[in-house]
């Protein structure tokens, strides 16, 4: 059972979606170390591009079963961590999550990300590239589009755009990333990816980016440690027990059952694959998504959980809770999901980051779960982790969206 925010109620003085999340995006940008009038551009920046939904009334349902959080909320945000330096402030949008089809919420997506292009004057060729694989007239999935805003001094932020691969069906996943890695000159990158079941996005870096990646997700079902620190093992320059802690760390694992075959029992793991090189098949980034609010009673284990994973990397820990605080006033004992997934981010010749993914909440809070410790796949349940399994497909009328799992970005 989920407890409801305002869905149903009239409640005189209640906000706006777009008043609610630029008000908590104000004090985000704080915490990240942005001025004012950087924050208030970035805060116009979200209601421009929710566009009519911005002033839909908190007291309504959400505008439609967004599959970017569970609550339906089409706004997330991210805080990703580096040792000796404030957090990176990222906030992902659904632009079209009000369009009556899923072909609607794509071309109102587009629109959306070429108009910021335009505003701050970055090209969109490998987006135009891609645009009949990721946008045929009918589409299928669980979305079109999300676009992703990396917030920085000076109010231009870095953008990054999510893609569908399983829009002309989840039978044709893998063969829609490979042509995309193709197309935009990574050959041999397809062949470097691990046994997957789903590809829930492919990422394009779009602006101004130093090394501009491609990003492939990939999902991974009832994954345990070992297989995690195995996956970042493939390609070389990844520290796979740094990966195999985080995963034990975020699933809450403790020391009896560190060294067993334990797996992911909820929500399955995601791996992101970055490829910034078309001279080589190998990607230059690995990171590993843990969905933690499937793994804990309520949010104060999660941040308990994060402030391990800070604590291990030397990073500001205390940001965190400032986060928490800047987005609810809730306690995170009386709910979950605020910290919806935790990843930890290796890229070639960088310091590892630490990514915090931060839950709007402007619809409903799940309350606190009851859990088995430790969750346990049993064998017969246990995924084959060659398998590609098939993600369930996306009515393409609005009010029909939903997700059994829910995303990352």
């Amino acid at each position: 059972m989920i407890a409801s925010r305002s869905v149903g109620r009239k409640t005189p003085g209640v906000k706006e979606l777009g008043g609610f999340a630029a008000d908590q995006l104000l004090r985000l940008c704080e915490i990240a170390g942005l001025d004012r009038a950087d924050a208030e551009t970035y805060a116009q920046v979200l209601i421009d591009a929710l566009g009519p939904v911005a002033e839909r009334s908190l007291a309504l349902p959400p505008p439609s079963r967004s599959f970017l959080s569970d609550d339906h909320t089409p706004v997330e945000y991210s805080l990703s961590f580096t040792p000796g330096a404030a957090p990176a402030l990222r906030v992902l949008l659904e632009p079209g999550c009000d369009a009556e089809s899923l072909a609607e919420n794509g071309r109102i997506g587009l629109s959306v990300i070429r108009q910021m292009a335009k505003n701050w004057g970055f090209a969109t060729d490998k987006l135009d590239l891609l645009e009949d694989l990721f946008f045929p007239p009918s589409p299928q999935g669980l979305l079109a589009v999300w676009c992703a805003l990396e917030l920085r001094p000076g109010g231009v932020p870095k953008l990054k755009v999510y893609l569908n691969p399983s829009a002309r069906g989840a039978d044709r996943a893998a063969e829609t990333v490979r042509e995309a890695l193709e197309r935009l000159g990574h050959r041999q990158a397809f062949d470097a990816l691990p046994p997957a079941d789903g590809y829930p996005f492919l990422a394009l870096d779009l602006g101004d980016w130093e090394a501009p990646r491609v990003k492939v997700y990939v999902m991974h079902h009832s994954l345990s440690a070992t297989e995690a620190g195995a996956l970042a093992r493939r390609n070389p320059g990844f520290d796979h027990e740094a990966a195999e802690w985080f995963f034990r760390n975020a699933a809450g694992y403790d020391d009896a059952t560190a060294e067993d075959d334990t797996r992911l029992a909820g929500k399955p793991a995601l791996t992101c694959h970055s490829f910034t090189r078309t001279t080589s098949g190998e990607p230059t980034g690995f990171t590993l998504h843990i969905p933690v609010r499937d793994y804990v009673r309520h949010d104060g284990e999660a941040h308990t959980r994060s402030v391990s994973a800070l604590r291990r990397h030397g990073m500001d820990e205390a940001a965190l809770a400032r986060s928490m605080a800047a987005v609810t006033a809730r306690s995170p004992q009386d709910g979950r999901g605020l910290i919806a997934y935790l990843a930890l981010a290796q890229e070639h010749g960088r310091a590892p980051r630490v990514t915090t993914y931060i839950s709007s909440e402007a619809y409903e809070v799940p309350p606190p779960a009851v859990l088995p410790s430790p969750r346990q796949v049993p064998a017969e349940e246990q995924a084959d982790p060659g398998r590609q399994t098939s993600v369930p497909q996306q009515n393409t009328q609005k009010q029909e969206r939903g997700a059994a799992w829910s995303r990352t970005a």
